[in-house]
């Protein structure tokens, strides 16, 4: 039908093939879809592959892929592995598989395994002494480089450093911050097994209307309403493998109200309100403009290209290498039905869209190629959720959440959206939610304690396995 241009018959033949799409034969749709640009099946493809690679990676679909297919699967930093282990096995296995062929690519295949997240036993006496390795000068550079790596993360006790020793998306813990009252006060950690909301870590000085985000194993407490309900510049951070807290240098504008986001590996602080009034940079009554830019290898801030318009209670996540800001109250205590994106590139914002309804207290978050937002202040807004192309700059309906929420928290881990808190009326959201994109599902993960008023939610790297 796609040869002859019959638009139709290739849509209702993909449409039959999405119904039909299970783990089994995935990896050949994967390919299908990609040969005759089916999209969407090819997304719907592409995810439940990456969810079931361990399932996949021994199958003769998977041993007969094209190298560049291959490549980027292994690539992916959304593959759900939590044991590298299971992909350096898999690539060797693809090699193996047609190896007079294949044993030229051992290189470009090795640097795409996470080498050094590797067990360090494991990496010097399985890796290292492999014969197709030992067989290839550069592959034997590669893996020596990584045990180099290796080596550093462990006197370094946990320091993250190159591309061999970057966590996939999986190997995340979620983390809420909040507390019994709006005052956010403690950090609380789900424990993916037993499913329970555990309480991690006090918080030293706590707060209201603050933000948090977290970057590798790092999370940053920005700003907020402090005992004295004045706007603070404080920034505190929390080391996840110590459970240790530090103060980190503070911002240059008191704030509260705002967003914050992680992009390339850089901290940013959006808008918000002050409480200094009449003095630089707005009167308290005002949203902020004033964007900065962190640092955390020089813990040094700065100001960047001010926001086109000034906000609070805005969505804000990174992504694509850009910063987006989705709706908020603006200046004069309206909402916001803007997109503004941030490029650091050119240090310059830019309004490529309008939200399909006025937001604030919207929650955002990347999955895939798209952010989703959810949530918001109205009972219509509450109850919605809407698709952002952070390419394309194009919104689709997302289809309704489990529960309305009001002033909700998302974040993405592991290749999942979860959402945590918020309100419905007068009454409290109780559950923590997860939406699958593989099989396009939401279901309910636990119960939040009464005790915690969620007022974040981030994903952090786990500790890395020695």
């Amino acid at each position: 039908g796609d040869m002859l241009q019959f638009q139709d018959i290739r849509d209702a033949s993909a449409d039959f093939l999405e119904k039909n799409l299970c783990p089994g034969n995935c990896l050949n749709m994967l390919l299908l879809s990609d040969a005759h640009c089916c999209e969407r099946l090819l997304e719907l493809s592409w995810r439940m592959a990456l969810a079931n690679f361990t399932l996949l990676c021994k199958t003769e679909d998977f041993l007969r892929l094209p190298k560049d297919k291959l490549l980027e699967l292994v690539e992916s930093e959304d593959l759900e592995v939590e044991d590298e282990t299971l992909v350096y096995e898999a690539v060797m296995g693809w090699i193996q598989y047609d190896l007079p062929r294949r044993h030229e690519v051992l290189p470009e295949l090795l640097r795409s395994v996470r080498l050094a997240l590797l067990p360090e036993p494991y990496l010097r006496k399985q890796v290292a002494c492999e014969q197709l390795v030992t067989s290839h000068k550069l592959g034997e550079e590669i893996v020596a480089d990584a045990i180099r790596c290796k080596m550093k993360i462990l006197q370094n006790d946990g320091l993250v450093t190159g591309s061999c020793a970057r966590p996939r998306k999986v190997s995340q813990a979620l983390l809420l911050l909040g507390g019994q009252t709006f005052v956010c006060d403690k950090i609380y950690v789900l424990d993916h097994k037993t499913r329970e909301i555990i309480p991690r870590a006090d918080i030293p000085s706590p707060r209201k209307e603050c933000s948090a985000c977290a970057i590798g194993c790092k999370v940053y407490i920005t700003g907020g309403k402090g005992s004295e309900n004045g706007a603070s510049r404080d920034v505190w951070v929390y080391d996840t493998l110590h459970d240790e807290w530090a103060k980190a240098a503070p911002m240059l504008v008191a704030r509260f109200g705002h967003g914050s986001a992680e992009l390339d590996h850089c901290l940013y602080v959006v808008g918000g309100h002050t409480a200094v009034s009449g003095a630089f940079p707005a009167s308290p009554s005002v949203s902020l403009k004033q964007v900065e830019h962190y640092d955390p290898q020089l813990d040094k801030w700065s100001l960047v290209a001010p926001l086109r318009e000034g906000v609070s209670n805005a969505a804000v996540v990174g992504a694509k290498m850009k910063l987006f800001v989705f709706g908020g109250t603006s200046a004069n205590q309206e909402k916001l039905p803007k997109v503004q994106c941030f490029d650091p590139c050119q240090n310059r914002w830019t309004v490529p869209a309008s939200c399909p309804q006025p937001w604030r207290y919207t929650a955002a978050a990347v999955v895939g190629s798209h952010v989703i937002v959810i949530g918001g202040d109205t009972e219509f807004s509450a109850s919605s959720a809407y698709r952002f192309h952070s390419d394309t700059y194009q919104w689709s309906k997302f289809g309704d959440v489990t529960a309305k929420r009001i002033s909700c928290r998302a974040v993405t881990s592991g290749n999942r959206l979860y959402v945590v808190g918020g309100y419905c009326g007068a009454q409290r959201c109780k559950t923590l939610d997860c939406y699958d994109p593989s099989s396009d599902t939401w279901s309910s993960i636990t119960t939040v304690p009464y005790s915690l008023i969620p007022t974040a939610f981030v994903s952090t790297w786990k500790y890395l396995s020695a």
